[in-house]
């Protein structure tokens, strides 16, 4: 068992999942670890350069930058994964229908479907809170409206490709109900797809997120958040560009992560050419079973 779970453990994409653990343990317990609270005001140590007192320097209202940004990192994990959690939900549950009852029911989820795919996520976010109003609960309402659609088109199309399967067939024959037949067969065959999906995914929203705010739309200070921190530094770039800087960075960082996270997940499911190594144990494995049969078959003619 113990084997089984290192080989599992090899096999996943370490190199794209360590910036991302990272930023999720950041955001957890960096808030804990930096010496200042983000929103702490200090008008004698405005715009400071980096010092052992502040490591990244300080903001035009004398804030720990470095406090934000952690603090930010937080803001933006607690909404994305609110916003990720709640579209699965819809999604899977509006696509599984659609694809699993079908009839007239489905053309009217999968015109729905085809209304909210019409337009940019980002588009039908701000017309929300165009009507919501602003605020960070009216953000994650109007992201979460926004992004549902691409997973219960997904839904949807493994739902249907299950349906064809000889042994839902046969599990219809053997008297299992409908719920069992969903839950059991077909929902983990759609969470498998969807949620490699929203790992590439978790990237666009937190700049979505950070767009928003840096909208005025979002969420509001002084609560940290990387977007807002950008609008707070755009005033003073000229003097201080390290106060745009380091937020840009941060969040440029966490989104190539993700995608780079949800790029490596994917290709995990096209398979390789075998090479090196393991194509010439392959071939010794097979030489050996050749002989193995070519014996067999020379020791059934001599009896």
């Amino acid at each position: 068992m113990t084997q089984n779970l290192l080989k599992r453990l090899k096999g996943w994409p370490w190199l794209a999942l360590t910036p991302v653990l990272l930023f999720i343990l950041i955001a957890c317990f960096g808030p804990s670890l930096v010496p200042y609270d983000p929103s702490a005001q200090d008008y004698s140590a405005t715009l400071q350069s980096p010092t052992w007192s502040h490591w990244l320097g300080t903001d035009y209202l004398g804030r720990d930058v470095l406090s934000r940004i952690v603090g930010g990192a937080r803001v933006s994990l607690v909404a994305m994964a609110i916003v990720l959690v709640a579209a699965l939900a819809i999604g899977v549950v509006i696509g599984s229908l659609a694809g699993y009852i079908g009839g007239r029911i489905e053309l009217v989820l999968i015109s729905l479907i085809d209304v909210a795919l019409a337009l940019p996520s980002l588009v039908i976010a701000l017309a929300l809170i165009g009507i919501l109003g602003t605020g960070y609960w009216s953000m994650i309402t109007a992201l979460t409206l926004a992004w549902w659609a691409n997973y219960a088109r997904m839904s949807r199309a493994v739902v249907k490709a299950e349906l064809q399967q000889p042994y839902i067939e046969a599990t219809r024959v053997m008297g299992a109900s409908h719920l069992w037949i969903f839950g059991r067969h077909i929902l983990p065959n759609v969470l498998a797809l969807v949620v490699v999906y929203a790992s590439a995914d978790a990237g666009a929203l937190v700049l979505a997120i950070a767009t928003l705010s840096f909208l005025g739309l979002g969420v509001a200070p002084p609560t940290p958040e990387w977007g807002q921190m950008l609008v707070d530094g755009m005033s003073y770039i000229e003097e201080y560009p390290a106060i745009v800087i380091y937020p840009g960075l941060a969040l440029t960082l966490v989104v190539v992560s993700f995608n780079l996270l949800g790029e490596a997940f994917a290709l995990q499911k096209v398979p390789r050419p075998v090479r090196g190594r393991l194509l010439r144990r392959r071939r010794a494995v097979r030489a050996t079973e050749e002989r193995q049969r070519d014996a067999a078959e020379m020791g059934a003619k001599s009896i």
